[in-house]
């Protein structure tokens, strides 16, 4: 009888393993330079860590930021280079994601009230679009209509004030936005301020309000940048660009409060931050056992081990990405691969992470993608 069960689980086992998506279409956000002219896919296996060769999937402006709507059918991306004054109509693009090719098609767009939208975010219910602007230190919400179109904008919202680095803080820079477990509130970074905002969100009306507590500050200089939260919604990681450090916090998920616990350098034991180098990109491990942050001229990803009982990170290496500018970076879905996005070398590399140590190893593969500055993944049939 214990034999039959066990057989039974194992079947079941398997057919799990056999339903999840292993082939996936990844989008590639790019700058309208060297030679790149908007949004690249490639195809992706999972279950060999190889990436196809990447072909244009749709002509873009400096469409550099993506975000993927949560029924996986639309691909929203920003226009970095935009401005209302001097590109009306520009800002935020949507487009329609063919479910058999993985070809783009352009729905519409929606002109952003800051300039040089940077990132782009998409509420966990789809009603509702998030864009920063790095350029004017602004955010806002846009409504989305029921087949994914961008709709009118729901709340735009002025950051003001500056920090201690005259050159990089003299006013704000909002530079990530994101919508916390829960669709409730929304955190937004901002490099200018050294601060972590925080906004309700309604998402039914595209709304956001200033919370109480208004925001999170951090050490003056740091250049708050992205952030990521823990899988069990208590920790919020924010990787800071200026001091090439990752501050945990602790998230109250009632308040909106953020209460912070940590802060460790993503640079090797030792290292000081010096000219040219800074962090960009963060993310959590599926497992809740690892983080992920980018050092760009060190050319580097740092790997953390994560406690998921205090939030707390330990570094446990940094890896080369084989290129240059590592600007951002993803994790598959599976938790297997880590895709190394370098902007400047123009090229993808490819690591398999270790499941139980979280460490990489270069898989040997490289794809040319010009100017790449995100990727997004989306299941391939």
């Amino acid at each position: 009888m214990q034999n039959c069960i066990t057989f039974l689980l194992i079947c079941a086992t398997l057919g799990t393993v056999a339903a999840a998506p292993r082939d996936f279409f990844v989008y590639f956000g790019t700058y309208s330079k060297n030679r790149s002219h908007g949004i690249y896919r490639a195809r992706f296996d999972a279950a060999t860590g190889r990436l196809g060769a990447a072909e244009l999937a749709i002509e873009a402006k400096d469409a550099s930021f993506l975000a993927l709507h949560p029924n996986r059918k639309i691909l929203y991306a920003v226009d970095e280079s935009s401005d209302p004054q001097r590109t009306p109509n520009t800002g935020v693009s949507a487009y329609a994601i063919a479910a058999k090719t993985g070809a783009l098609t352009l729905l519409n767009q929606q002109t952003v009230g800051g300039a040089g939208p940077c990132h782009v975010n998409v509420d966990r219910e789809g009603l509702c679009v998030f864009v920063a602007n790095y350029g004017s230190g602004s955010i806002e919400s846009i409504a989305l209509e029921s087949d994914g179109r961008l709709g009118a904008v729901g709340t735009s919202i002025q950051h003001a004030g500056s920090s201690v680095n005259p050159a990089r803080q003299s006013g704000p820079h909002a530079h990530s936005i994101y919508a916390a477990p829960g669709n409730r509130f929304v955190l937004a970074a901002d490099l200018g301020l050294d601060r972590v905002f925080v906004y309700r969100l309604d998402s039914a009306a595209a709304k956001l309000t200033a919370n109480d507590p208004a925001f999170a500050a951090l050490p003056p200089g740091s250049g708050p940048r992205h952030l990521a939260f823990h899988p069990n919604g208590k920790f919020v990681y924010v990787i800071n660009e200026m001091l090439c450090t990752v501050a945990v916090f602790g998230y109250d998920a009632a308040r909106g409060a953020l209460t912070e616990l940590q802060t460790i350098s993503t640079l090797s034991p030792g290292q000081r931050v010096e000219a040219g180098v800074s962090t960009a990109e963060i993310a959590v491990h599926p497992s809740g056992r690892f983080l992920y942050g980018s050092n760009r001229g060190q050319n580097s990803i740092a790997v953390f081990a994560l406690d998921p009982a205090t939030g707390r990170l330990a570094l446990l290496e940094t890896h080369s990405t084989r290129g240059s500018t590592p600007r951002h970076f993803a994790l598959d879905p599976t938790g297997a691969w880590l895709l190394a996005e370098n902007q400047d070398s123009g090229d993808v590399a490819i690591f398999r992470i270790d499941g139980a140590t979280g460490r990489l190893t270069a898989s040997g593969g490289m794809v040319a993608v010009p100017t790449p500055v995100c990727a997004v993944f989306v299941p391939a049939p």
